[in-house]
């Protein structure tokens, strides 16, 4: 199903940290970036938010598949070093988009996350924000946020609550803690649990079984379902401007830059609670 051979590469502006690839009807957005755990930095922004773009001006894309490079981590969120260093892209698009260039970023395609390792922090959101899921049995997920001082601001914070049990996702993100794949399975965060060797074949499966629909009834039925318009899910935005007023207050507390020199530390923090 994802013979290399077949597939036609996607150029776009994330280079080498995106691979994107069209397999017939499906476009295949690989964060290749295994050895910094697939955390997003400016170039994946760029080249998924491009993907994606391309992906809604193409006919020819039914379905879009985002996954993982390598077997550890589908992703780990912010690239911490990139964000340490004060690198920016000014480039409205990003902004348009949210994290990754994908939080925000709604698109009439079908989405499927297909998670190959642990989904941390902007992992778990990027899961969030798509369609359907597929996960290795040994994938975990989690917003780890509040254990260095800062919070899911693309949008966990809001979102998860929406997809799983309301007091099942306030302990989630009020503790931090991991939630393992088979329960994500139980609480419908994802639809398929499968091993390792299986995963992309579990994705282009349920990929499939939309495309024997018509594309252009299931691309309505998406933008009806999840109150697209426009390309913005407009009953999100307050949720997004509650999310960034407390962040201002959260980003520039005492405790998220000591929450920030514990983990570079690799001690436990000391909370002030200011």
């Amino acid at each position: 199903m994802t013979d290399p051979v077949t597939a036609t590469a996607v150029p776009t502006a994330g280079g080498d940290a995106v691979r994107v690839e069209l397999h017939g009807h499906v476009l295949l957005v690989t964060i290749n970036r295994p050895d910094a755990r697939n955390a997003v930095n400016t170039q994946v922004a760029l080249g998924i938010g491009e993907a994606l773009d391309y992906a809604e001006d193409q006919t020819d894309v039914w379905v879009v598949i985002v996954t993982g490079a390598g077997e550890k981590s589908f992703c780990a969120g912010q690239d911490l070093k990139e964000a340490a260093a004060g690198i920016h892209l000014d480039d409205p698009r990003v902004e348009r988009w949210g994290f990754a260039g994908f939080v925000r970023h709604a698109i009439s395609k079908p989405v499927i996350a297909a998670v190959n390792g642990f989904a941390l922090g902007g992992g778990t959101e990027i899961v969030l924000a798509s369609d359907l899921a597929v996960a290795v049995d040994t994938a975990s997920f989690g917003l780890p946020e509040v254990k260095r001082g800062i919070y899911a601001g693309a949008g966990g914070a809001f979102r998860l609550g929406r997809q799983i049990p309301a007091k099942v996702a306030m302990e989630a993100i009020l503790t931090g803690e991991p939630i393992s794949a088979r329960r994500a399975l139980e609480l419908g965060l994802v639809n398929r649990v499968v091993p390792a060797g299986q995963l992309l074949d579990a994705a282009f499966e349920l990929a499939g079984r939309i495309m024997a629909n018509a594309p252009v009834a299931v691309q309505a039925s998406k933008r009806i379902a999840r109150g697209i318009t426009d390309g913005a899910v407009v009953a999100e935005q307050p949720d997004w401007e509650r999310s960034q007023a407390e962040g201002k207050n959260v980003i520039t507390s005492a405790d998220a830059q000591e929450g920030m020199r514990a983990f570079a530390e690799k001690r436990a923090p000391r909370w002030q609670g200011k």
